[in-house]
Parts: structure tokens; C-alpha cells; sequence
């Protein structure tokens, strides 16, 4: 699991580097990884531009179908109500993230969205892998910007 968060964080760095909130997502198939992604909401000023948006995309485009059975996720941080949903709607196997997220989480902090009743697919999801390196990167941006004021 490691291999893959680290290719996450590694995205996440990525949005790092223009001044977007630094989280990263891979999915990976069969071992092989079929889709990045990373934030992108500030640049392309689109509020769904994130970092698991964009992976799914790319996956979809990579393995040319929307049905993502048999894929995992691996993002850095916990996924928001939005990327939850696209999660579910893709039939991606398993969620693995690393750092949680107490204010949009829709997981496992502020809800857990796979455990509401009703929906035709449920991830599996895995919490906290690495997570000391994908929440220092996130602390590290936020510390920036608040001295940058």
C-alpha cells in the first residue's frame, strides 16, 4: 500500500508546486497505476477539480470505460461528499487514503457516506496509510499561506 500512497503524494506535490491545496489520488489496477490526478480547482477555477476527479478521469480515459470494478483509489487525503459519490458512482473496489479530513470527510469524519443505506455500491475503504507524510504536506501549504499574510 505504501508503494501506491506514494505515488499519491508524489501528485500531491505536484499541486503543491502551483499553489494548490496539495492532495494527490492514483488508481491502480491489477497493480498496474491507470489514473493521476491532483488538485486543480485554483487554476482551472472549477470547483470539481479535485485531485480524485481527475484520477478517475484519467483512469476512465485510460481503460476506456466509466465501470471501474476492480480499481482502488489512493488519495491523500480523506475524500470530500462530492469525490465519495463519484467514487461510488465508478464501482472503484476500495478507497485507500492517508490523512483525514475533520472539516469535508465524508468517510469517515464528519460522515460516512458508505454507510448510508440504499445505494447500489459500497467501497471498501482503508484510513491512514502514511498519514503522517500526506498530513504534513497539507500543514506544511496551509503554515505558507498563513505566513505568507
Amino acid at each position: 500500500m505504501n508503494k501506491f500512497m506514494n505515488e499519491a503524494i508524489i501528485e500531491a506535490n505536484k499541486a503543491y508546486e502551483i499553489n494548490e491545496v496539495p492532495v494527490g489520488a492514483i488508481i491502480v489496477k491489477d497493480n498496474i497505476i491507470v489514473g493521476r490526478g491532483y488538485n486543480l480547482r485554483e487554476t482551472l477555477n472549477q470547483s470539481i477539480n479535485h485531485a480524485e476527479i481527475i484520477a478517475i478521469q484519467d483512469a476512465c480515459k485510460t481503460l476506456g470505460t466509466w465501470h471501474l470494478d476492480g480499481c482502488d483509489i489512493y488519495v491523500t487525503l480523506e475524500p470530500c461528499i462530492m469525490c465519495a459519490g463519484a467514487i461510488m458512482q465508478s464501482r472503484i473496489a476500495k478507497v485507500v487514503y492517508g490523512a483525514s479530513d475533520e472539516k469535508t470527510g465524508c468517510i469517515d469524519s464528519v460522515l460516512n457516506l458508505y454507510e448510508q443505506q440504499g445505494f447500489q455500491h459500497y467501497p471498501i475503504h482503508i484510513s491512514g496509510v502514511m498519514k503522517e507524510e500526506c498530513s504534513e504536506i497539507i500543514k506544511k501549504f496551509f503554515k505558507q499561506k498563513r505566513d505568507q499574510k
